[in-house]
């Protein structure tokens, strides 16, 4: 529950762009999954998609309902709870907060699986050069400060955590 709510309050965090957002959205997808494992955190995060599928308001912009999984933004939707399956299975692999550089090259890989699941859906509407322009490119900088913000994050919880055990 927390989780979802964390996702949604993520969600609301955002750069309205056409046709692709500029959300923290990522950032809440990678961090629950290295939070939670890759179990919980694929779990958590396709329970907040089934939310949005239920018409709740919980993505971007308050969008919900079947219309945003199949709309030209699904595939960064779709993508999500593989991405916190990822950055949970390398997490409880070691690559977590004690280990920030593997922790930020998780993080990276899970962007760069979401913008690729992104950009090939997002290709199907507007053909795969302008998926690229549009879907790909504007993001790449955005997902290195994501990954390296959810390193941080992920890091001082990681000493928190082991300052209070």
């Amino acid at each position: 529950m927390l989780g979802s709510l964390f996702l949604t309050l993520c969600s609301y965090i955002q750069v309205p762009m056409v046709p692709v957002p500029v959300t923290m959205q990522t950032f809440g997808v990678l961090l629950i999954g290295a939070l939670y494992g890759w179990r919980l955190g694929a779990l958590t995060t396709l329970a907040w998609l089934g939310q949005a599928a239920m018409g709740l308001p919980v993505l971007a912009g308050g969008a919900n309902g079947w219309v945003a999984f199949a709309g030209p933004t699904a595939g960064y939707l779709f993508a999500f709870p593989l991405c916190a399956a990822l950055t949970g299975w390398l997490a409880q692999r070691g690559w977590n907060g004690q280990r920030a550089a593997l922790a930020f090259m998780g993080m990276m890989l899970a962007h760069v699986l979401c913008l690729a699941a992104g950009g090939a859906w997002l290709s199907q509407f507007v053909g795969m050069e302008q998926a690229i322009a549009l879907g790909v490119t504007p993001f790449l900088v955005g997902s290195v400060l994501k990954s390296a913000l959810a390193t941080v994050t992920l890091k001082l919880i990681a000493s928190r955590h082991r300052d209070n055990a």
